[in-house]
């Protein structure tokens, strides 16, 4: 009797020591965090739900990554986002974060410039956006009355004589500017 009431003892006590994996997911479901979900899938690798835990890790990731990038609301940490998430849920609003950011310090720089070939740099790489409209009137306002001082049949050429007049002229000359054939692009 001594030895049956042992090994019961022993048996109820490996099932208490022992979780269930049932016992296990609910109480990393119900804790929803990334550590909770590593233990299930320590604890349970082989579990149905482990596929489902390591979504949920996925997605606890992936919301933690986007709430440290507009925390800190940087080019760079929005860079960061789309690295370590390229699948992440917020990938578009990221790079529209990005884009918006980058083309912000873009529009700065041509403002500070203030020079046409800035200006025009600007609305190449950003043709629409709110700042476009404000480079083109800035543009505008340089370019409204243009000296053309040679034409040629290749940049090469243009780049070589804009080159000559800056350097003989600049104090009368302040922007020498090639134009494409086709006229400044917007």
């Amino acid at each position: 009797m001594k030895v049956l009431r042992g090994i019961c003892l022993a048996t109820l006590a490996g099932l208490i020591a022992c979780s269930s994996p049932e016992a296990d997911w609910k109480k990393a479901d119900a804790q929803a965090t990334i550590p909770a979900y590593q233990k299930f899938l320590t604890d349970h690798p082989n579990d149905p739900r482990a596929d489902q835990a390591r979504g949920r890790i996925q997605a606890l990731q992936d919301e933690q990554a986007w709430t440290d990038a507009q925390k800190t609301n940087t080019a760079d940490a929005y860079k960061q986002y789309l690295a370590t998430q390229p699948n992440g849920i917020h990938v578009t609003q990221g790079q529209e974060r990005l884009t918006s950011i980058q083309r912000a310090d873009a529009w700065k720089a041509a403002q500070t410039d203030g020079k046409a070939p800035a200006l025009q740099e600007f609305l190449q790489k950003y043709p629409t956006g709110p700042e476009a409209d404000q480079a083109r009137a800035e543009l505008q306002k340089l370019t409204a009355y243009r000296v053309q001082l040679g034409a040629f049949r290749s940049k090469k050429q243009a780049d070589a004589l804009s080159q000559r007049l800056e350097a003989h002229y600049s104090d009368v000359l302040h922007d020498v500017v090639v134009v494409h054939p086709r006229g400044p692009t917007s």
